[in-house]
């Protein structure tokens, strides 16, 4: 198996399409065939509900479970914790508990270490681990890109996508000084574009000035059928394969494994597709 890379999708201004990134990068690399994992770290539980677990709050375990397990010295039960997914992506679900954990993880010796520490025994079962991150950057932020290789950035096309960027980045920085050198930014990601618009491609060019070849080339469009797809609790990939915002996330899935070196043909049987 390949050696295994965890990739945080954060940005702590909201509505930049991070969770819809999340899921559908991510399923569009287990259509490869890779295996993949999804850890839904936001309280919210947007990306649970997206992908069909909408009563999040009657799961009988969690991220917060799994943490809370963990700081109890419990032994974490992967079986019962993981859920299936019917289109071959595994996920850690979240729900409001979560929100409880900010402050409990104060008082945690290695706070900034507790996830990074729950997901450790699972590098070995899967290719990928995406972590959906909370839109802020307190200590559940830190505790991801704490336990992440890389940190996906998406970045919304529309006047004041770039505000708060520079302190997300400083955030890294200072994970990377304090805790985890070994944390990279595996790319800005442009999305909700509308190329109708001049303040669309301005900010294009802008993000691309600024980030140079951190930026993907494949850029997500702003489409209809991206924000029906969680009403129906699907990935857009699932709910209209054929889109263009699907096709779109189908190349993002391609550039991450070109920017990983990971061979386009998985060696787990059962590749239902090539990108």
């Amino acid at each position: 198996m390949c050696k295994c890379k965890v990739i945080a999708v954060t940005n702590q201004k909201g509505g930049v399409g991070k969770t819809t990134t999340t899921e559908n990068v991510a399923i569009g690399l287990s259509l490869q065939g890779f295996d993949v994992l999804i850890v839904d770290f936001d309280p919210q539980g947007d990306l649970t509900s997206c992908l069909g677990w909408k009563n999040n709050d009657a799961l009988e375990h969690s991220v917060s479970s799994m943490l809370d397990d963990y700081i109890n010295d419990n032994d974490i039960d992967y079986d019962s914790l993981i859920l299936h997914h019917e289109e071959d992506v595994d996920l850690i679900p979240a729900n409001i508990e979560l929100a409880d954990f900010e402050m409990r993880l104060v008082s945690v010796i290695n706070r900034e270490q507790t996830l990074s520490n729950c997901i450790e025994p699972l590098r070995d079962k899967y290719d990928y681990i995406f972590i959906d991150c909370p839109p802020s950057l307190g200590l559940l932020t830190t505790n991801a890109l704490t336990a992440s290789d890389s940190v996906m950035i998406p970045v919304q096309c529309e006047y004041y996508s770039l505000e708060g960027v520079t302190q997300l980045l400083n955030t890294i920085l200072l994970t990377q000084s304090k805790i985890n050198p070994k944390l990279d930014i595996e790319g800005v990601l442009l999305t909700m574009l509308d190329g109708r618009t001049l303040v669309g491609l301005e900010v294009v060019e802008d993000v691309r000035k600024f980030f140079k070849e951190k930026v993907f080339n494949t850029i997500i469009p702003r489409l209809v059928r991206l924000v029906e797809a969680p009403s129906h609790g699907k990935p857009i990939l699932e709910y209209d394969p054929k889109c263009r915002g699907a096709l779109a996330y189908i190349n993002l899935a391609k550039e991450v494994i070109e920017r990983n070196g990971k061979q386009e043909e998985s060696t787990r049987e059962g590749a239902r597709t090539t990108i």
